[in-house]
């Protein structure tokens, strides 16, 4: 199983439809969201690219934003193999 973990920007949340849309995909076997982190379980990878979108809606105003990340992760060896990315507000 493998894991993307999406920290999300601080004031942001993930909209309902964009959270429903991920669900429905087959390749989704589940989604946690804890905090401001989003988590997206999927059974497995293959050599097929794979294209993810968040919908987020702005609930908070805040200054000087940070980055967030993006983990994507093998879930039974998460010291293992691990690709990351930040991304800022317009990315």
């Amino acid at each position: 199983m493998v894991i993307i973990e999406v920290s999300l920007l601080s004031g942001f949340i993930v909209t309902s439809r964009s959270r429903m849309l991920l669900e429905n995909r087959t390749i989704v076997k589940k989604i946690e969201v804890k905090a401001n982190v989003v988590y997206i379980y999927l059974e497995k990878l293959n050599d097929e690219s794979q294209t993810f979108i968040l919908q987020l809606e702005q609930v908070i105003q805040v200054k000087n934003l940070k980055p967030a990340s993006i983990k994507i992760y093998d879930y039974y060896q998460p010291g293992g193999l691990q690709i990351s990315y930040c991304l800022g507000v317009g990315s």
